[in-house]
């Protein structure tokens, strides 16, 4: 898995972000039994992802929530 940069995820619509959210929780519950048997972990990057996501959802809520009481 790449890392997703913050303007790929701008670029990305809700469903998608949804979509992508789920794959990453998926991917991170084989990140943790992966790194139980061989005692790597990619574990901390998928959880930064899932966050950044997270988080640029939230951001653009607030600006959109903004937006319309300036109107």
């Amino acid at each position: 898995m790449t890392r997703l940069k913050s303007k790929d995820i701008h670029k990305m619509g809700k469903e998608e972000k949804a979509k992508k959210i789920d794959e990453l929780k998926l991917e991170l519950i084989k990140a943790k039994t992966h790194a139980s048997k061989t005692g790597t972990s990619r574990a901390k990057e998928i959880k930064k992802t899932i966050a950044r996501i997270f988080t640029l959802n939230n951001t653009e809520n607030k600006n959109s929530k903004i937006a319309e009481n300036h109107k």
